[in-house]
Parts: structure tokens; sequence; C-alpha cells
């Protein structure tokens, strides 16, 4: 065998192994995504079904059920156009309270109620995730317009 065709052969495995590792790692990061949705995309069908999304927005008042287990919540997000309702079974964060923000992260159900594996709460006055807030901004828009 040639210098030169050694040369091509090397050339090719190198390209053929860079190529496999640049899926390996497009696949774990896709795999990774969590996108954010609000209640309104998730009633329109935008959210994925049978994967983890986050789903964010205002706790409604009055809203929040506890089962008998103690660990067992359940509750309403609203983006004040549609409301979803969330179960989530675990330690709850110590802000989480009704008409707070909140994030939530986990999959959607065949019964149109989301099953979060992860809740998160606002960690100060001042503060709601950027997705939400847009989203309650958005929500809030043709509202204001029918108004007028």
């Amino acid at each position: 065998m040639k210098n030169r065709h050694k040369r091509g052969l090397l050339i090719a495995g190198g390209l053929a192994a860079l190529g496999i590792a640049a899926a390996l790692v497009l696949n774990a990061i896709q795999s990774n995504l969590v996108f954010f949705y609000t209640p309104t995309q998730v009633k329109a069908g935008d959210a994925p079904e049978g994967r983890t999304f986050r789903i964010g927005g205002m706790v409604k008042a009055e809203s929040m059920r506890r089962q008998s287990d103690g660990l067992t919540v359940h509750f309403i997000v609203t983006d004040t156009a549609k409301d979803m309702t969330v179960t989530y079974t675990g330690i709850l964060p110590d802000l989480f309270r009704e008409g707070k923000g909140v994030v939530a992260q986990g999959k959607l159900g065949g019964d149109g109620v989301f099953r979060a594996d992860e809740v998160l709460a606002k960690h100060d006055e001042n503060y709601m995730p950027p997705e939400a807030q847009h989203a309650l901004d958005q929500a809030k828009k043709p509202n204001d317009a029918n108004k007028r």
C-alpha cells in the first residue's frame, strides 16, 4: 500500500470518528433540552407529547389542594388566558404560594394534567422567570385589545 493511500485512509477514519463524536454530542444535547411553555401554548398543542418540558405562570388563587399523604399537591397554573392543572409529589419550595410565579418541570399526561417532577418558585419579591413574565405579558395583550 502506498503512503498516499495510507494517508487517505487515516483522513477518512479521522473524519468518520469526528462525525460519530459530533452525532453523539448533538444527541446528548437534544435529549437534555427542556423547553418552556405557557398554559395557552400547552392547550393549543404546541408542547411536545411524551417529553419533559416546563410550564410557567402564576399559581391560581384558591386552587391548591393537598392529598392526605401530605406530599401530593394539585394546583392550577394560569397565564391569565388559560389554566393548566398541575400535580406534584414532593416537598414544595418555601416560597411557593398561591398568586405567585411558578415554573414546573415534568410531562403532560393523557388526561391533560401536567405531572411535575420539579417545582421552582420565585426567590424574591420582584423576581419572576423571564419566560413566565413574557408569557403573562403576551396573554394580557389580547385581553387588553378586547377591552377597548
